[in-house]
């Protein structure tokens, strides 16, 4: 028997004692409060190979994380599989996730976007930053309007 999932997946991932690489859990916890339906809220530490599990029968998946690089207040793009050098590391980025869905037969015919918050503070022990707070809160209100345009 086949489990029905929501065709809308938000995975955010990063590390809570890292400052503004909490962007991603934090993210989660603002989702939760919209509680749409049709979506699929998922955070985590790391991405890692078994999350290809997650993306399967999805029509749009939503990866955010906390970027050091992105412009302000966050950036999106649309991506696709890619073969990198995170295959094998401790930390997978989401291009290669998706290469080894590929790789796999195991990625789902689905629009893939990087939703990456500014952030500023990545040092262990460090507090989550106000500015990063504001960048989250507007990132919030993009992927809100996009869900709701599906």
């Amino acid at each position: 028997m086949t489990q029905s999932v929501a065709p809308v997946l938000v995975f955010s991932w990063g590390n809570p004692s890292r400052g503004d690489d909490a962007l991603g859990p934090k993210m989660h916890v603002e989702m939760e409060s919209l509680a749409f339906k049709n979506v699929e809220l998922l955070t985590d530490y790391q991405l890692q190979i078994e999350h290809c599990l997650d993306l399967q029968n999805r029509d749009h998946v939503f990866f955010v994380d906390a970027s050091i690089s992105a412009q302000e207040p966050f950036e999106v793009s649309e991506i696709k599989p890619k073969k990198d050098n995170s295959f094998s590391s401790h930390a997978m980025t989401p291009f290669a996730l998706l290469q080894a869905c590929s790789d796999t037969a195991m990625l789902p015919e689905a629009n893939f976007y990087l939703l990456s918050i500014r952030g500023y503070e990545f040092g262990l022990g460090q507090k989550f930053s106000s500015k990063a707070r504001n960048n989250l809160l507007l990132a919030r209100q993009w992927l809100e309007n996009k869900i709701k345009s599906i």
